[in-house]
Parts: C-alpha cells; sequence; structure tokens
C-alpha cells in the first residue's frame, strides 16, 4: 500500500516559512506584500475559495485587498478595476477569480493584469516565460503538484510522466514544469485512444480531467506516484478525484487525496507568489 501525501501539512509548512520570510521583509524594508482578490458574483465554490485566500493572507502577513462585485459589474469596470490596481504601489499579486460570468471575456481580462502583478500565472507573457524556461510568475496549482512532487522525494529527471487533461490551467503548464525537470511527458485527454495503456507505463500520473474515477486504479503502475487535481462531487455530496483512490492507493508507491492533497498546495503557491512578485518589483529578488 502506498503513502498518502498530506497536501495540507506540506501547504502549512510553506505558509509558515513565508510568514518568517514576510516579517523579514517588513522589518529590514519596511516592505508588505499585498494581494489583490477582485471576485465577480455569488458563486458559493469561489467564495468559498476567496474567504480560504484571505485566511492564508492573514496567516502569512501578506495585506489582502478584497474588491466583491456583482454579478451584473460590466467587463468595462472590471478593466478599470484592473487598471486601477495595477498602478496600485500597495498591491503586488492580482488575483481574478474565475469562472467570471457569460458576458465578460476571461481572456481579456487576463491579458489587462500586469505582468508584473499576475499572482495566478495566467498571463500569456508569463506562460511564454514558463515555456522556454525562465519562469516568473508560475501558475498556481501546478507549481504545488511540482513541489508535492519534490516532498515525496522523488527524481523527477528521466521518469516518464503522464498528463491528462490540457488545460491552460493545470494540464499545460504542468507538462512545461515536468519538461523542465526533465521528465518524458506525455500530454492526454478526451481524444487520447489508449489512455489505460498510457497511465500504465507511467512513473508519474497527473490527473487533471475533471471526471470522477476516470482514472481506474488497475492502469496504476506498481510504485508510480499519483498527484490528483479533479475535484468531482458525487451524488451523495462527497468530494472525489479522477482517479480511483482505494484501488490506487494499493498500487502507487504515494498519492494525493481528494480533498486535501493538491488544493491546500494551490493556495501556498498563490500567496509565495505574491512575496516573490513583491521582492521583485523593489528590487530585492
Amino acid at each position: 500500500m502506498g503513502t498518502v501525501i498530506d497536501g495540507k501539512a506540506i501547504a502549512a509548512t510553506v505558509r509558515q516559512a513565508l510568514a518568517v520570510e514576510t516579517a523579514k521583509l517588513k522589518e529590514a524594508s519596511g516592505l508588505i506584500p499585498g494581494l489583490a482578490v477582485v471576485l465577480v458574483g455569488a458563486d458559493p465554490a469561489s467564495q468559498i475559495y476567496v474567504r480560504m485566500k484571505k485566511r492564508g493572507c492573514e496567516e502569512t502577513g501578506i495585506t489582502s485587498f478584497s474588491h466583491e462585485l456583482s454579478g451584473d459589474t460590466s467587463e468595462t469596470d472590471l478593466l478599470a478595476l484592473i487598471a486601477q490596481l495595477n498602478n496600485d504601489p500597495q498591491v503586488h499579486g492580482i488575483l481574478v477569480q474565475l469562472p467570471l460570468p457569460g458576458h465578460i471575456d476571461e481572456n481579456r481580462v487576463i491579458d489587462a493584469i500586469a505582468p508584473e502583478k499576475d499572482a495566478d500565472g495566467f498571463h500569456p507573457y508569463n506562460v511564454g516565460r514558463l515555456s522556454i524556461g525562465t519562469p516568473t510568475f508560475r501558475s498556481c496549482t501546478p507549481w504545488g503538484c511540482m513541489e508535492l512532487l519534490n516532498h515525496v522525494g522523488i527524481d523527477i529527471s528521466g521518469k516518464q510522466a503522464v498528463v491528462i487533461g490540457r488545460s491552460n490551467i493545470v494540464g499545460k503548464p504542468i507538462a512545461m514544469m515536468l519538461l523542465s525537470a526533465s521528465a518524458t511527458v506525455t500530454m492526454c485527454h478526451s481524444r487520447t485512444t489508449n489512455l489505460a495503456e498510457q497511465v500504465a507505463a507511467a512513473d508519474i500520473v497527473i490527473a487533471a480531467v475533471g471526471v470522477a474515477d476516470i482514472i481506474k486504479g488497475s492502469w496504476i503502475k506498481p510504485g508510480a506516484v499519483v498527484i490528483d487535481v479533479g475535484m468531482n462531487r458525487r451524488e451523495n455530496g462527497k468530494l472525489c478525484g479522477d482517479v480511483e483512490f482505494d484501488l490506487a492507493l494499493d498500487r502507487a508507491a504515494a498519492i494525493t487525496p481528494v480533498p486535501g492533497g493538491v488544493g491546500p498546495m494551490t493556495i501556498a503557491m498563490l500567496l509565495k507568489n505574491t512575496v516573490e512578485g513583491a521582492k521583485r518589483i523593489h528590487g530585492l529578488a
């Protein structure tokens, strides 16, 4: 039976280190990192995420600037707020909570955030830097996945890694991060015809599809490490991932649970992005 990777505990160590770092920054230079979170509408899941991000800021000494807008806010007004935050010297990271209402173009909003304040790591400039191996802001969930792999102690170099899911938020950036760590990466998705065979050959499995139990436990190579990014809700209300957890646990060397695996790391890396961004803006990194 494999090890269950405790994302909550690992994220807590990241936050503790950030709290020490922000205290030192404040003492040495008076710098207090600031994160602005913009929420448009009243999506319940988004509201929960925003509250968790605020709590993370409080724990780590980051100033939180909250902007909660009504669901009928126009794209023009949202872009005006982003322009204001881009020019605010107290703000070092900007996050616009996705998804946005249908009348707002998410790409236009992402493009409007100053690249040097793009705490989510979604701006094309930051994605481009990641693709050529000189990252600044990294997309938070993939970066959290890499931290989990590092914590397990796996030597990624030379390993066969399979990424299931090709989203701009997780699949594509985690593939680039794994490539930078010298893994051999195979991208799988909804059109992949031999998914079971691809997964069975993988030393590292990153599941980021958003479909409950789509990755069967029997497919997992004995001794593989499985990072399950999926967050799905069963008919009984319980959360689950993309991987059949119990069966996969019998075969894997290590696997993340859902919940309590990747989720806490996403917020921890957002906070880390904010601190790193503040240091760069002030010439301290």
